[in-house]
């Protein structure tokens, strides 16, 4: 069992916002391996499917982003999947607007929806791709990850939410390591 995580905010106020790419990568994702999310279940919506040999759960928490932890370790513990079969998608302002990165660990950076992750877990060892969102130049950091993109921004992010969809969808084959090789520097 696979479990593929984007972080981001219920509801339409935050549908288009930065904090939201994580969602908009997973319904990227879905249409890739042509599911929808259908279900409610671990605090989440929730999409399932297979790839060869493979069972694949997409989840969107619902939890708002600063609880997302409780979410995915309610998933992890049903399941009882290893970490390393586990990849969270989320925006991230230490990248700029228009680039991805891929790590198999590492801190939260400050993310809180990461953070709440690796807390409830005790262990940064989680994979993960980073959407870059850039930092703001004038709103606080707050602020700036619940406003929409602006339409220079989205320009720029709309194709690394594709890659993000491919990344995610490379590495249920692949494993994090050779996704690494792949998509970073790209």
């Amino acid at each position: 069992m696979k479990i593929v995580v984007g972080l981001g905010n219920p509801g339409p106020r935050y549908e288009t916002t930065r904090h939201n790419a994580g969602f908009m990568v997973l319904d990227l994702l879905a249409e890739k391996l042509n599911i929808a999310f259908t279900k409610q279940a671990h605090f989440s919506l929730i999409a399932e499917g297979r790839i060869p040999g493979e069972k694949v759960l997409l989840m969107k928490p619902m939890t708002y982003m600063n609880l997302s932890g409780k979410a995915v370790l309610d998933a992890v513990n049903f399941y009882k999947t290893e970490l390393a079969d586990l990849l969270i998608i989320y925006d991230d302002m230490d990248l700029d607007v228009g680039r991805l990165r891929v790590r198999h660990k590492g801190s939260g950076g400050g993310h809180k929806g990461m953070n709440s992750i690796i807390n409830v877990f005790s262990n940064e060892e989680i994979p993960r791709i980073k959407i870059g969102i850039g930092r703001p130049s004038r709103e606080l950091p707050a602020d700036y990850v619940t406003m929409p993109f602006t339409d220079e921004d989205w320009e720029l992010v709309k194709p690394v939410l594709e890659k993000g969809a491919e990344a995610a969808e490379f590495w249920l084959k692949e494993g994090i390591f050779s996704t690494m090789n792949k998509y970073n520097g790209t």
